[in-house]
């Protein structure tokens, strides 16, 4: 979260992402913002073995569920908050989400899971040491 739109935020994004998940195979869809055209961008993605994908120009079903979720945002907390800083709405927004909507909230298209229990339930079992 910063206060720009450079593509250093969306390649530090992608960083902390790859980090953090450490997914396998994922496709980054994303609108075509300069920051994700961007040749950084693209060489990140490739260098990462993700798939970036761009939406049609108008369309906003090939990203409802990220549409979805940005509605979640602003309607469950921006909305009904006024933040005295940057540092304040960063943090709220990070309680939001890795507090609440990443291990709480249920979603109806992963079977009303919440999304780290989607994510579990997709691990293979884990095998005892012999």
């Amino acid at each position: 979260m910063a206060n720009h739109l450079r593509t250093r935020l969306v390649l530090d994004a992608l960083d902390m992402a790859l980090c953090q998940r450490r997914p396998d195979g994922v496709i980054h869809h994303s609108d075509r913002g300069s920051q994700y055209t961007s040749i950084a961008f693209g060489r990140r993605c490739r260098d990462a073995g993700v798939r970036p994908s761009t939406g049609s120009v108008g369309d906003c079903y090939d990203n409802a569920l990220c549409e979805s979720f940005f509605a979640t945002l602003e309607c469950e907390l921006l909305e009904r908050r006024r933040f005295r800083s940057h540092a304040e709405a960063r943090m709220a927004v990070f309680e939001f989400i890795e507090g609440w909507y990443n291990p709480r909230r249920r979603h109806s298209a992963i079977g009303y899971l919440s999304p780290v229990n989607y994510k579990r339930s997709q691990r293979p079992p884990a095998h005892p040491n012999p």
